[in-house]
């Protein structure tokens, strides 16, 4: 039986979009379920005020990380909102299309360079996976929707979690892309332990 590994995500992060590039493998391999919980705005980033100055930083981060995942990089726009993303990822989780979403998502913003909370942009991306257009339209102002993703962010908090993407299997948390080799292990470790 596979193990639940709740990942908590924001489209906004380049680190997402990184881990987006290798975090499947944790289905396809390794034994574990991926429990989306997205995150939007602000969430799981680093505050604005901080931002300005990490900001510079993690691009050259992120850039030396792509290069050696050979993977394309192309910064949306510093305005992109990630919160009509996730909640149109709500509906994907509930149609078993999260991966696709978040792999078209993730594509068109970081390889594009496109602004994913502009509904031009992320509609057709979102119909294009098998998303109805009026349920993600109606999404982006449903009051249960965004109680949703507050209630991912409050989950986050209370688990100490301050960063994304985070994994999270029972109290055992990598928090990074650069550590889902560790979530791989664990999952083989608890495999063979079983």
């Amino acid at each position: 039986m596979a193990k639940d590994v709740w990942v908590f995500f924001n489209y906004r992060s380049p680190y997402c979009y990184l881990a987006t590039h290798r975090m499947w493998g944790i289905e396809d391999a390794h034994g574990g379920h991926l429990v989306f919980k997205p995150l939007g705005g602000w969430s799981g980033r680093s505050p604005p005020e901080r931002a300005k100055v990490k900001m510079p930083i993690a691009r050259q981060d992120v850039r030396r990380w792509a290069k050696r995942m050979k993977v394309p990089c192309v910064p949306p726009p510093p305005t992109t909102d990630p919160t009509k993303a996730a909640l149109a990822a709500l509906i994907a989780v509930e149609r078993g299309l999260i991966r696709p979403y978040t792999n078209a998502v993730m594509r068109k913003e970081w390889t594009e360079g496109q602004d994913i909370g502009d509904p031009d942009v992320l509609l057709p991306v979102a119909t294009g996976v098998g998303l109805d257009r009026a349920e993600v339209i109606a999404a982006f102002d449903d009051p249960a929707r965004h109680a949703q993703l507050e209630e991912n962010a409050q989950l986050a908090a209370e688990r100490g979690i301050f960063g994304v993407p985070t994994f999270l299997i029972g109290d055992e948390i990598f928090w990074g892309q650069d550590r889902i080799d560790f979530v791989e292990e664990f999952l083989d470790e608890a495999d063979v332990e079983h």
